[in-house]
């Protein structure tokens, strides 16, 4: 064997080393079962309204993030509260709130510790989309890949009238959180 196919084997061989660990990772990660978790108050009282039918996809390939709920499956806890809550976002017309974007920050897949990312994408809700950057965590699991997520909405940037009673007005900024484990597929 002569000094370069020697070397040539050599960067092959450490190539290979580096290239291993990635090969067993997915590119695509899918979840059915997300939960998903929105915080909103009237004055003196606040509540809350939880989903766990999010569902969401993250390709690593191209970095493409989305989420997506149906809006019918959100509770508050209590059904008047749901029914005015689904009225509102006039949910029989517009079904989906959806977030479509993509990772602009670094993610490593191979480290094993929570890393910060940002996504950059449309949100959707009410029939209208929004250009809007979320911060969150993407953290590798035994399970797939790990997400949280929060940012604050305000009603008006979606054309959704907050309800109310006499002069007591919902807020008009809605606090919502997502969190999913999500399988390779």
């Amino acid at each position: 064997m002569n000094k370069t196919t020697f070397i040539s084997s050599g960067f092959l061989f450490a190539l290979l080393i580096v290239a291993a660990p990635l090969s067993g990772l997915a590119q695509s990660y899918i979840t059915e079962s997300g939960h998903v978790e929105f915080d909103s108050s009237v004055p003196l009282h606040s509540f809350t309204g939880v989903s766990d039918h999010l569902v969401g996809k993250i390709t690593l390939t191209d970095s493409i993030v989305d989420f997506y709920v149906d809006v019918n499956t959100l509770k508050t806890g209590i059904g008047k509260r749901d029914n005015d809550m689904l009225r509102t976002l006039e949910a029989q017309k517009y079904p989906f709130a959806e977030f479509y974007g993509k990772i602009v920050s670094d993610f490593k897949p191979i480290d094993d510790h929570p890393q910060e990312v940002t996504v950059e994408g449309e949100f959707t809700v009410h029939g209208v989309s929004k250009q809007t950057t979320i911060t969150g965590t993407l953290k590798k699991a035994q399970e797939g890949i790990h997400v949280e997520a929060s940012w604050t909405l305000n009603m008006k940037d979606y054309n959704i009238e907050p309800p109310g009673i006499l002069f007591y007005r919902v807020s008009e900024k809605i606090d919502v959180s997502i969190s999913a484990t999500l399988p390779p597929n």
